[in-house]
């Protein structure tokens, strides 16, 4: 019995002697993780790449035309008794949708999984709406005349180019990096704006006018501001995909929003 103990106290010193050479691994430790960490893709960097997007815009022109009606009729009776220019004509509001292309470009700065950048982004399409109305009213007036004035007006605008100059931020996860952006927007739009206004004056039975005025804006810079969200995957080396949401406001003679959803394949370098 007691050689039974020795060898086995032999054979326990031996097998401790053997694993003080083994080489210190993680698994032998009894633990799976340690030492293994989750690789993040390097987004720090300058990029570019192209984009497709589809969306809607709304306009709102009540009030476009004021001005305009104010200053055709200025000094006449029916503006400064009937206010014509104050009429709410029932210009409302207009909604279209429309598709467009064009490009991104950016710079990335990274610290650890956070990540910072600043970005242009340009859209070509076809964004805008019109409307037209027309109202009638009929009031004694100082010369003691009843006065029935018809007044007209149409608005429209059609916005071919916008870009948007935005910081944003976001957070590296895996191959994966979603963000938030805002920033400003600038765009590229015609504007076209006509009035026109009669007057019939009882019980002479006479009609004065009509008068009318109009103004085309052509390549009129708009500007406003933007914000939204998007994803940026990593797909393979510095080539990845996007996938983002945009609105946009301006603030021009017809107040103007625009939604975009749009996907695109970009570059880091």
């Amino acid at each position: 019995m007691r050689g039974l103990f020795l060898a086995a106290a032999m054979l326990g010193t031996v097998s401790a002697a053997h694993a003080a050479d083994m080489p210190d691994l993680p698994i032998l430790r009894g633990s799976f993780t340690d030492g293994l960490t989750r690789s993040s893709v390097n987004w720090q960097g300058f990029y570019v790449g192209g984009q497709g997007g589809y969306g809607s815009s709304d306009e709102n022109f009540n009030g476009s035309t004021s001005n305009m009606m104010a200053a055709l009729l200025a000094d006449t009776l029916i503006e400064q008794e009937m206010q014509v220019s104050q009429w709410n004509l029932g210009l409302g509001k207009a909604s279209q949708r429309s598709s467009g292309y064009g490009a991104f470009v950016g710079y990335n700065a990274q610290w650890d999984d956070v990540v910072i950048g600043l970005e242009a982004s340009y859209l070509h399409g076809k964004f805008g709406g019109s409307t037209t109305a027309s109202e009638a009213r009929s009031n004694t007036l100082s010369d003691g005349n009843v006065h029935t004035v018809t007044a007209s007006s149409t608005a429209s605008i059609a916005i071919k180019d916008m870009a948007t100059f935005r910081g944003r931020a976001g957070y590296a996860w895996g191959c994966f990096l979603p963000y938030v952006f805002g920033g400003l927007a600038l765009g590229n739009a015609d504007i076209v704006r006509t009035v026109s206004a009669q007057d019939f004056v009882t019980p002479a039975g006479v009609l004065l006018g009509p008068v009318s005025a109009s103004e085309a804006q052509h390549n009129h810079l708009i500007y406003g501001y933007s914000g939204g969200l998007g994803v940026d995957v990593n797909l393979v080396g510095g080539l990845f995909m996007r996938a983002e949401w945009e609105y946009i406001r301006f603030t021009s003679q017809v107040d103007t929003s625009i939604n975009t959803v749009r996907a695109g394949l970009g570059y880091k370098f």
